[in-house]
């Protein structure tokens, strides 16, 4: 099901996830064509360039797209994305494509199309909204996509980091085609020492395309027995979202040394796919009441492990990083430090076998949907059981008798009127849907089915979250091996609830990062793509927020009391620039970094046109550069050292006081975010966290582009951040 893309046009056949009157889920396929600024959807595929489309969506500055990852319908596993409309997030629609990279094209291309709209589109900041319509019969006048307005503002850069520092591996060896590599610690500086649980990485390249790895390294079921010899048995315990799982990996033991008893996994597996085709699998272990000690197993714990796969040679070959920091739960301490490090390395050569496999199979792969993967038979009571079966017999009941009805069409509806009652039962054949041998699949929990089946309350990003949160965590479905305490804080203001240490020894402090270790748009970007070191910042930053609130703390500038209003009461020419970062939750964090310039904004026609522009316009250049400069590499491999725009991926609320813009940027309206920002809390205590802010040139005027400014977090500790009830105004 391939996507063709020419010039100013993309199209391809995708998945309308929708639910029926009974709130269960279903799909149906349809072929959609995303031209102009529309996004057309017909039942088959159009054969002449007049055929009216069944619906019509104007794409503009309102619509966000979204990445849900992994959804399994029906014994078919679809990649997710949803479009709704930020003024109304009841107005949405949400599709799905058969693969990863089919997913982040259309993806992309909706996103271009929404931050770069037609010139007669008008900005939703200028005009009332209205809703994300979609026409059935007459069709619009059609507008030069390629007219010159429309500025792509996705570009693969050949650099994967935007962040220059040094590497943390040192290679010891080679084996079976493989370069394997040990972290090196600050200690350890001729890399010879060993921990007693060393993180080591096995490096080799795979001759298949990074999707295809990706597929055969995600599933637990039967095609996992041809590359993995470790793997015995493994099953799905509970599918968290799109991009968040947890299973359970059952292992052999003639593979391990002899007289060793068999060890099991319990692991919390998350992945993310890079926009140059870079898939990343992470791993961590967890506890879970559904999944608790086998009989006959000893439980290792992996304190951090997973797969880079990024494509090599136009992506006919992949380069596959593997690495693993286990704790193989020896007793007898003489033998810890030298077997742990064997097996682990022994474990890497996987990566040789999954070569192997690709190089026999020469691409030809068939990934079985659920086989091997089912859940919901193991150790499930005859009650749950019965009710899953009874819901996947409502449904089948429902569609008979839906079928037969037919209501007419309305002469407009909005995104959510796509799902009307006559073109929700009709589909395009799909002979092969039902093959075993053409997909592959992922299975959830019974409690979690449960859920699915019902279409969730719309609400704000963040009550989602909270309450996803309350679900995850604190009724214990698992939780991390890492936790955290809570005690409460002496008072404050608003701006003086985080210390600063230049000197990076203080715990929970900040301080700047120095600018030279990023890279920006140089003067010749748009001809060379080429980035340059990034000298100094615009502004400086002068104070640091570490909050926690049991509801969302917005517009902390407008605070009376905070540092931004006490310059405002002295009227001086000081302007602040504020980012808010937001973790939802139970417990809602705020991680708020306070910046100051003292030159007027129109000295800086870039910024003064972001300070003063509308929120379509801040969302498509505002860029944050993160860099995990210490920590665990599960935490590195989950942030990343990429820059990336925010709001293009995430919600960000725009606050202009008198004299400062706030950015409140909510982490968890995303679901690729909510995975990384879970890691990231787990390890947070050991961490140094950099990160640098700027807004990105798309023009020569524009270029080269400047850091507004840097900041270094150091050892951040959950437990010392300070209550709102705690601050004083």
């Amino acid at each position: 099901m391939g996507v063709p893309q020419i010039e100013g046009k993309m199209e391809g056949w995708l998945y309308l996830i929708r639910f029926n009157r009974f709130g269960l889920q279903y799909s149906r396929k349809r072929y959609f064509i995303l031209e102009d600024n529309c996004l057309n959807s017909f039942k088959s595929v159009p054969t002449s360039g007049g055929e009216e489309p069944v619906r019509r969506a104007i794409i503009d500055s309102c619509i966000r797209v979204t990445d849900n990852g992994r959804e399994s319908h029906h014994r078919r596993v679809f990649f997710i994305f949803t479009l709704y409309n930020t003024s109304n997030h009841n107005d949405q629609l949400k599709l799905g494509a058969s693969s990863s990279e089919e997913a982040a094209k259309w993806i992309r291309s909706l996103q271009d199309v929404a931050l770069n709209p037609v010139k007669n589109l008008v900005s939703s900041s200028k005009r009332k909204w209205q809703p994300f319509r979609l026409s059935v019969s007459k069709r619009t006048a059609r507008k030069n996509f390629m007219d010159g307005t429309y500025v792509t503002h996705i570009h693969v850069d050949a650099m994967r980091s935007d962040v220059i520092a040094p590497s943390p591996w040192k290679i010891f060896g080679c084996q079976n085609g493989l370069r394997l590599f040990k972290e090196a610690k600050d200690r350890d500086r001729g890399g010879m020492s060993w921990d007693d649980n060393p993180a080591i990485m096995a490096v080799g390249v795979v001759d298949g395309t990074s999707e295809a790895i990706f597929r055969t390294i995600m599933s637990v079921g039967p095609l996992r027995s041809e590359w993995d010899f470790s793997f015995y048995r493994g099953n799905v315990v509970e599918h968290l979202d799109g991009h968040t799982d947890i299973i359970h990996i059952k292992l052999y033991s003639h593979w391990l040394p002899w007289g060793m008893k068999r060890r099991d996994l319990l692991l919390r597996r998350y992945w993310r796919r890079e926009d140059d085709g870079t898939y990343v699998i992470l791993y961590h272990s967890v506890v879970h009441r559904k999944c608790p000690p086998q009989p006959g197993y000893v439980r290792a714990c992996l304190k951090s492990g997973g797969f880079v796969i990024s494509p090599l040679n136009q992506g006919k070959e992949s380069v596959v990083k593997h690495m693993l920091a286990i704790d193989w739960k020896f007793w007898k301490l003489y033998l810890r430090k030298a077997s742990a490090r064997s097996i682990t390395i022994r474990m890497l050569g996987r990566v040789a076998a999954l070569r192997d496999l690709f190089r026999a199979k020469a691409g030809k792969f068939s990934f079985e949907f659920l086989s091997g993967e089912l859940t919901r038979d193991i150790g499930l009571p005859l009650s749950e059981k019965e009710e899953i079966k009874k819901e996947v017999d409502l449904q089948r009941i429902e569609e008979e008798m839906e079928s037969e009805v037919e209501n007419p069409l309305s002469g407009s509806s909005s995104l959510g009127g796509l799902n009307d009652a006559v073109d929700e039962f009709f589909d395009v054949p799909e002979p092969l849907d039902d093959d075993p041998e053409n997909g592959w699949g992922l299975n959830m929990s019974p409690e979690m089915h449960y859920m699915e089946t019902y279409p969730p309350k719309l609400s704000s990003a963040a009550n989602f979250v909270k309450i996803f949160h309350d679900l995850a965590v604190q009724k214990k479905g698992y939780m991390d091996l890492q936790e955290m305490a809570w005690q409460e804080n002496v008072s404050c203001s608003y701006g003086a609830t985080l210390a600063k240490d230049s000197s990076y020894s203080m715990p929970c402090s900040w301080a700047t990062a120095d600018p030279s270790s990023f890279l920006i748009r140089g003067d010749t970007y748009l001809e060379d793509h080429q980035k340059i070191k990034a000298k100094s910042t615009l502004m400086q930053m002068v104070a640091a927020d570490w909050i926690r609130s049991y509801k969302r703390e917005d517009d902390l500038g407008g605070r009376p009391g905070g540092i931004v209003q006490k310059y405002a009461a002295q009227g001086g020419p000081e302007f602040f620039f504020i980012i808010n970062l937001q973790v939802p939750g139970a417990t809602q964090y705020n991680l708020a970094l306070y910046y100051m310039m003292t030159s007027p904004l129109e000295e800086t026609p870039l910024l003064e046109r972001f300070v003063n522009g509308d929120d379509a316009f801040r969302n498509s250049r505002f860029k944050l550069i993160p860099y995990i400069s210490k920590g665990s590499w599960i935490v590195k491999q989950s942030v990343g050292k990429k820059a990336g725009l925010v709001g293009q991926a995430l919600e960000v609320h725009y606050f202009r006081g008198k004299n400062y813009l706030e950015l409140d940027i909510d982490v968890g309206s995303s679901t690729v975010a909510r995975g990384v920002v879970s890691l990231v809390l787990g390890y947070l205590n050991n961490l140094v966290i950099e990160m640098a802010f700027l807004i990105q040139g798309n023009t020569p005027e524009e270029l080269p582009e400047f850091l507004l400014g840097t900041c270094r977090l150091n050892h951040l500790d959950a437990s010392k951040s300070v209550s709102t009830d705690s601050i004083t105004c």
